[in-house]
């Protein structure tokens, strides 16, 4: 192997971290050290790939060997095999899930030949707690840039000429935001990171911190120098303890180094950042929720005006911004208005970053092209789904987007395109459903979560909600009417178009979006009192094939409530009286003899 420093990158992303990832590290740590190569190869603890479906996994840098399914057993062949002969550990690389084939490097990985890494363009390459690391990958460039080349009104005006939107959902303007937070005059001003980040099953924000926390300090320093601000404040939920560790990290290194605090790299501008934690509210990723979180007040949302850039934090103007927007700053000032705005398509510039789940082959973190299609992100990036399984719907925007079908598919991905399909960007979850997915009850599981973390202050949200879910619940189990889909309808545009905020004015996006798109699987369930899924268990009925039945007695044995009855080595019968339909028994035997009906 060449003498130049290797890096071994060991994934430090929630999936990887608790399928051992800590020790894989230790155990890497021991193995160079037995061979007297500790100081040659360095063994880096960064953020998530992307591959969460391959975990725990480790990267050799810079060749972009990927290693995954890594345990620490494995440390001692990684280090004999490749480190030391040169030779690549075949069992244990990549995978690709959709042809089978083993994948030599990372440059030959199908999901991120569309892909374009401008947000990410750190992670899982620089050490995430060391700040020279961050430095000579580019960090605090653009501040530096900023700080002696510009004024502040010419480094607004570049992020308004890239096009740069907030990332968080809204997709206002950001140099706008940040233009008007400067037009505002104070003693005092606020810029403030959301990094909130509630959608189920949404990582962006969290792999972003874990991975590149100084992306985002110098972002909100450069912000701070725009709008006339000293103050910094990052909003984070407790739930992330390695984000707000290497958080911490990254903010004593900065000020260390001069990046941060009192007269930054002797300019005389002075900005410093605190942490404030989150209680895990869904509704605080709204700004005004979220600031009235960090004055120690409920978080709910207020009427706006006043918007928070003319009072906001302790009454003074703040500018507020998600993650993944401050993330992209550093790029646009170093490279310039014309080359973030040449990306994407003509009112959504630039990438965004998703958090593709559900039955995709290629499940992990991706960032793409604004304008990139949902089949490309589906089949190209994604890998398809897994089973060969069919294509049936797919959520974008968390729990306040909607489900958008196979007519969809070609439909590109910028704010403006999904709204007008019946969903919306939003943070950047997306969830993919395959032929045995209930649609209605995808709808149930989305409203019960926007009930819970209903804030409870306006009536529509609060009550609305709760009367929606009723219905849904009501349709499942059987008991519901046409009358019941007509009501689902109008409750939810109601909601809409009165709640407060944005968490109740989108809600009822799934049901709306699954009426207009999975109607059919509505009507089953209140006409024919079935669940053409197969999910809902009160519309189901496990039932035993006399033909197939072999008379084993394996069924029997398994079911809790001893619904199955019947003599050895004759058909046997299910008891629907009795039976909780847990599946049991169906999972059980081996000779299709019980069906779902």
């Amino acid at each position: 192997m060449s003498e130049k420093i290797i890096k071994l990158m060991v994934c430090s992303g929630k999936n990887c971290s608790r399928k051992q990832g800590d020790d894989i590290t230790d155990a890497l740590k021991l193995e160079l050290e037995a061979v007297s190569l500790e100081n040659k190869v360095q063994v880096v603890r960064t953020a998530c790939f992307g591959l969460c479906n391959a975990g725990p996994v480790v990267k050799v840098w810079p060749e972009g060997t990927i290693y995954t399914g890594v345990s620490p057993d494995d440390a001692a062949e990684i280090v004999n095999e490749h480190i030391l002969k040169g030779r690549k550990v075949e069992r244990l690389l990549y995978t690709d899930p959709a042809t089978g084939k083993k994948i030599p490097d990372e440059k030959s990985l199908t999901s991120l030949k569309k892909q374009l890494r401008i947000v990410l363009r750190n992670c899982g390459i620089t050490d995430p707690e060391n700040v020279e690391d961050a430095i000579a990958h580019g960090a605090y460039l653009a501040l530096a840039k900023v700080l002696t080349e510009m004024q502040p009104e010419d480094a607004i005006k570049i992020i308004k000429d890239s096009g740069l939107r907030g990332r968080g959902g809204g997709g206002f303007p950001t140099g706008l935001k940040w233009e008007i937070a400067r037009k505002n005059q104070s003693d005092e001003k606020y810029v403030v990171c959301n990094a909130d980040e509630g959608d189920p099953g949404a990582f962006m924000d969290r792999s972003v911190l874990e991975g590149d926390p100084h992306a985002v300090l110098e972002a909100m320093a450069i912000c701070g120098y725009c709008i006339g601000s000293s103050n910094g404040l990052i909003y984070i939920r407790a739930e992330y303890p390695l984000a707000v560790q290497r958080l911490k990290i990254a903010i004593t290194q900065a000020r260390e180094y001069g990046l941060l605090g009192k007269n930054i790299i002797g300019t005389g501008f002075d900005f410093d950042i605190e942490i404030r934690y989150g209680a895990g509210a869904f509704v605080c990723g709204e700004e005004t929720a979220l600031i009235h979180s960090m004055e120690g007040l409920r978080g709910e949302p207020t009427v706006k005006p006043p918007y928070p850039a003319q009072s906001g934090f302790r009454g003074k103007p703040t500018n507020v911004n998600n993650v993944e927007t401050f993330a992209c700053v550093s790029p646009i000032i170093l490279k310039g208005a014309d080359w973030f705005s040449s990306i994407g398509t003509q009112k959504s510039k630039g990438t965004k970053v998703f958090a593709l789940a559900g039955k995709v082959n290629n499940v992990g973190l991706i960032e793409v092209p604004m304008g990139t299609t949902l089949r490309e992100v589906i089949f190209e990036i994604g890998g398809g789904l897994p089973k060969d399984k069919k294509f049936k719907a797919v959520q974008t925007g968390g729990p306040s987007g909607g489900c958008l079908t196979e007519k969809h598919l070609d439909t590109p991905i910028d704010f403006d395109n999904l709204v007008a399909a019946g969903s919306m960007m939003g943070s950047g979850g997306m969830i993919v459903m395959d032929e045995v997915d209930c649609m209605v009850a995808v709808a149930k599981y989305y409203l019960d979560f926007t009930v819970e973390e209903s804030c409870g202050k306006c009536a529509p949200c609060r009550i609305g909600n709760k009367r929606l879910h009723e219905l849904l619940e009501h349709i499942s189990k059987g008991h519901g009417t046409r009358a019941d889909l007509d009501r689902l309808r109008n409750m939810s545009v109601v909601i809409k178009d009165t709640s407060l905020c944005g968490l109740g004015q989108s809600s009822p996006n799934p049901v709306l979006s699954t009426l207009d798109n999975f109607m059919d699987e509505y009507i089953a369930h209140v006409d024919a009192k079935k669940c053409p899924a197969g999910k809902c268990r009160d519309l189901m009925q496990y039932l035993i094939v006399k033909e197939n039945c072999v008379g084993c007695t394996a069924c029997a044995r398994v079911c809790p409530v001893n619904a199955i009855s019947g003599e050895r080595k004759e058909p046997h019968l299910i008891n629907q009286s009795v039976c909780i339909k847990c599946g049991a028994c169906y999972e059980k035997c081996k000779f299709d003899a019980i069906i779902i009906q």
